[in-house]
């Protein structure tokens, strides 16, 4: 399930002070081989990472680097082996990939997960009218998860990870299956969020629209390097410790283009 928490569960305390929804502090995490005479592999080297409420944390790295291991650090699921995480207040967690019941559909999804969020049978209701309308897909509430698109089970994930309206939203690779007016929509929502005071953490391989975060994290070698963005569209003047910040030339319509295909067939297919 997509995880929430109210900021006491394992490998971290809930006494983050002041504005901060959740501060990772020289964190570290390896991974021991399970083959003979092969080395351990070091992802998180003294990692620290701060969110506060209101605020949209962009965490940037390469596949591999560890990103959805840090990501499940700090939703506290997974242990740390080093270091301090914190956290203050509700927690919801998007994995990259969904963990969603196909046989259930999804009016039983939303119902399955508010009641285990604690929320009335209204508030269900409500968060689903909610969601289902800002990210377009109330038509395919009594249809199974199974039968959704890539992108139709994305929205469902990304939902149920927001229904309870949580004081920190940690999303991994939020985008997977999203059309162009799908990602323009969950900007639109992740605006929302921002003015209500939620702290985002949105987690890619590339983040080449800098300007709608307020900080971006470089994951590099298991470091952390954080990225003041600038009020001219760039960053700050401070440099990161091995210059791992590099233009990417990649954009979000290329990666969409790649699968453009796909997405036609099984939109297609959901229509009929």
């Amino acid at each position: 399930m997509n995880g929430a928490s109210k900021g006491d569960d394992a490998g971290g305390t809930a006494n983050s002070s002041g504005d901060t929804v959740v501060s990772a502090n020289s964190v570290d995490k390896t991974y021991d081989s399970i083959l003979p005479f092969t080395r351990s592999v070091e992802v998180l080297d003294g990692a620290t990472l701060h969110v506060e409420r209101g605020q949209v944390v962009g965490i940037m790295g390469e596949n591999g680097s560890g990103k959805s291991t840090l990501m499940g650090i700090l939703a506290g699921v997974l242990d740390h082996d080093a270091g301090e995480v914190e956290r203050a207040g509700s927690i919801g967690w998007c994995p990259q990939e969904p963990r969603l019941y196909d046989r259930l559909t999804v009016d039983e999804t939303f119902e399955l997960f508010g009641t285990a969020y604690g929320m009335g049978d209204d508030e269900i209701v409500d968060a689903r009218a909610w969601l289902t309308d800002v990210l377009d897909f109330e038509r395919f509430r009594d249809r199974q998860i199974r039968h959704l698109s890539g992108g139709n089970r994305q929205k469902v994930n990304l939902s149920v990870a927001l229904m309870h309206e949580p004081d920190l939203l940690l999303l991994d690779e939020p985008y997977t299956g999203f059309d162009w007016e799908t990602f323009l929509a969950f900007w639109d929502l992740t605006e929302e969020l921002r003015a209500r005071g939620v702290g985002v953490a949105i987690i890619s391989h590339i983040i080449n629209e800098r300007d709608r975060f307020d900080v971006v994290y470089e994951l590099h070698e298991g470091h952390l390097h954080r990225q003041e963005i600038g009020d001219d569209d760039g960053l700050s003047s401070e440099p990161t410790d091995d210059d791992v910040a590099c233009e990417r030339t990649a954009s979000f319509i290329d990666e969409a283009g790649a699968g453009s295909g796909q997405r036609a067939t099984a939109g297609q297919e959901e229509s009929e």
